[in-house]
């Protein structure tokens, strides 16, 4: 899950930041409103978090802006605004939902995957599975088979990606864009490296392939042999 926070608090950033990417969230923070919306017109993100009181652009007005371009995914208002008026403007100008700084974590996290269900229409799954490859999402927990998995939180995610888009290719701009963050290098091998750590744990202890490359395009992870390795 990709998403764009805009908060201009540095503490309160870096920590929402941090708990969601142990959560397996992809984070893109900017600290204005100006560069939230410029960040928001420039790529695809499943969530938005925004603060109202923000630099230059306020936050309602970063709202306007961003639903006034037909963006719909989901906007969490975090605010230390508590009253109903504040709350029912920060709904009003087109967000979806309202948390009231202080907030406790798990809180919001609960907030963020009831608004990723409600704009997708699915109810979200406990396991991901693709042939003997399982993946607990409650105990981020991956095996093989009956073999346990143990994979590092950035190989985790990608695993987690990969599994999402089953039989699909999916380019290296795309899991930059879902794994890393904005900033990363796009002339940068860091997912060519983390494929390659990936598969020495998921594939090569397996008589049966699962991620193949796509030469020229990307990965898929499917069950079977990909004709383009």
């Amino acid at each position: 899950m990709r998403i764009l926070l805009v908060e201009d608090d540095k503490r309160q950033a870096e920590f929402i930041r941090r708990g969601l990417e142990q959560e397996g969230a992809c984070i893109d923070h900017a600290a204005d409103g100006e560069l939230g919306l410029s960040l928001a017109l420039s790529a695809t993100y499943d969530l938005f978090i925004f603060d109202l009181m923000l630099p230059g652009k306020d936050g309602i007005s970063l709202i306007h802006d961003i639903r006034a371009k037909g963006i719909s995914s989901p906007i969490l208002v975090l605010s230390a605004r508590n009253s109903v008026d504040d709350r029912v403007q920060g709904l009003r100008a087109g967000g979806d939902d309202y948390l009231v700084k202080p907030f406790a974590f798990s809180e919001l996290v609960a907030r963020l995957e009831a608004l990723h269900r409600r704009a997708t229409g699915l109810a979200e799954p406990d396991q991901l599975c693709v042939a003997d490859l399982h993946m607990d999402l409650q105990r981020h927990k991956v095996c093989r088979g009956d073999c346990a998995i143990d994979l590092q939180p950035k190989e985790y995610v990608l695993l987690e990606y990969l599994m999402r888009n089953a039989e699909r290719v999916v380019s290296k701009t795309m899991i930059m864009e879902h794994v890393w963050d904005y900033n990363f290098d796009p002339q940068t091998n860091v997912v060519e490296a983390r494929i390659s750590r990936l598969r020495e744990k998921v594939d090569r202890p397996f008589e049966q392939h699962l991620i193949h490359t796509v030469r020229g395009i990307g990965y898929v992870l499917k069950h079977g042999r990909q004709e383009t390795d």
